[in-house]
């Protein structure tokens, strides 16, 4: 038992003053870079070929008891729909109120974009495939609580808080991001 006990001690005082590598002090710190802002994004419209004139906020309207925080987009059903920046997907979904949905993280995980209604997702879509600002993602429909006679992509930002949950965020509009300068 002795010989072990001071073998033991000899590891720990070896431990304790040979301290951290040279190489790991060396290293110069990086500050945390801040997420970037949503208008350094320069966001893609999310339905291909719409007209921006056509575009009305309706970030503050209200269904029902519940404000809408997202703007619908009225498109004909079957409309490309178009990630508006590149990350990837954190969850294909289906609601009741949603119909098919998309939720897509940014790059720096700090923005999640919600997709609504669609009619179906693009081939090959699944979760946790990284996209790119453009590619098609998904086709307007009128899924979940949408009226089969007014397809549109119900679209949303939210800005993450440190859990990173895809459904949980603090609603942004959209609207000034799209509108016409």
């Amino acid at each position: 038992m002795r010989h072990l006990a001071s073998g033991s001690m000899a590891l720990l005082l070896f431990a304790t003053f040979a301290g951290p590598s040279r190489a790991a002090t060396d290293l110069p710190r990086q500050p945390p870079q801040p997420p970037p802002t949503l208008a350094s994004k320069k966001l893609l419209f999310p339905i291909q070929g719409f007209d921006l004139a056509r575009l009305r906020d309706t970030f503050e309207e209200r269904r029902g008891m519940i404000k809408h925080e997202a703007l619908d987009i009225l498109a004909p059903l079957g409309t490309p729909v178009l990630a508006v920046d590149d990350g990837r997907v954190a969850k294909l979904f289906r609601s009741l109120p949603g119909g098919i949905t998309i939720y897509q993280f940014d790059a720096s995980e700090s923005y999640s974009y919600y997709y609504a209604h669609l009619d179906r997702y693009a081939p090959g879509l699944v979760d946790g495939v990284p996209v790119k600002r453009g590619d098609v993602i998904g086709y307007v429909g009128s899924t979940g609580n949408a009226s089969a006679a007014a397809p549109h992509l119900h679209f949303a930002i939210f800005k993450l808080g440190a859990e990173k949950k895809w459904w949980k965020g603090e609603a942004i509009n959209p609207f000034p991001y799209f509108a016409p300068r």
